[in-house]
């Protein structure tokens, strides 16, 4: 089973040494993006026996995993582990994630920081809050679909099964991507589980970019999007899973 890990980077100068020492001690085979970093990122990269994707400029962090499905399909991958460079994944949880893939039977496993959370870490509320409000959301309409009640709508620690991503076609550039992915997985029909992971705080004042850290016009463009998309995929949904979206959706910004 060939298995890629992809990384998304930018600006992480403070983590990429780290991060890269303990991820190529558990898994070889590498990819990283930078999305267009302004630090010294590139120049440690530049250090690793690693693939390296690089974007001129900054494109959004849905962009880099367009790019890291994209290079896994091309290269003939059977499985493509995705997980962030900011510390706050463990790279000691690869093997976990390439094991629940080679027991077969499921076409993503998602990494859950609440699925079974004995850390001492909490998340900023307002982050919590949006996430718990969405995953309830994406339950009630896609859990059937997806075979799976999700716990964590927004982990990047995910493994997927390359093949399964074929009929994906996603779009979205920015934090919104896993409003997107749901509802394309579920409507594709892939299965899905999680796979409990630690959760880790490190930066609980990263900004998500301009207007987008008003907790209020995040969760209205996070929604925005979810409810477009359940709308351009009706026909290869359940009725229910698009009951009280109306005309336009509700509350985009």
């Amino acid at each position: 089973m060939r298995t890629l890990v992809a990384i998304p980077v930018y600006n992480e100068a403070t983590h990429v040494r780290g991060v890269m020492d303990r991820v190529l001690h558990y898994h070889g085979d590498v990819l990283t993006i930078d999305d267009g970093s302004t630090d010294q990122t590139p120049h440690i990269l530049a250090d690793y026996p690693v693939e390296l994707l690089r974007h001129p400029e900054n494109r959004g962090y849905g962009a880099a995993m367009r790019d890291a499905f994209n290079f896994a399909r091309v290269e003939k991958y059977d499985w493509l582990i995705t997980m962030d460079c900011d510390d706050q994944h463990e790279p000691a949880a690869i093997p976990a994630f390439i094991e629940a893939a080679q027991a077969g039977g499921e076409d993503v496993i998602s990494g859950s920081r609440y699925l079974c959370d004995k850390s001492g870490d909490r998340p900023p509320p307002e982050r919590r809050e949006i996430n718990r409000v969405l995953t309830a959301e994406i339950n009630a309409r896609l859990s059937r679909r997806l075979g799976s009640i999700l716990t964590d709508a927004f982990c990047g620690f995910k493994a997927y099964r390359v093949q399964s991503l074929r009929d994906l076609r996603p779009t979205e550039r920015g934090y919104a991507f896993p409003m997107q992915f749901w509802v394309q997985a579920a409507a594709a029909g892939l299965k899905v589980r999680e796979l409990p992971v630690r959760l880790i705080y490190n930066d609980p004042n990263r900004s998500f970019g301009a207007h987008l850290d008003d907790p209020a016009v995040r969760l209205a463009h996070y929604r925005s999007v979810l409810h477009r998309e359940l709308r351009r995929h009706a026909e290869h949904l359940p009725v229910r899973s698009l009951a009280g979206l109306g005309e336009q959706g509700c509350c985009c910004p």
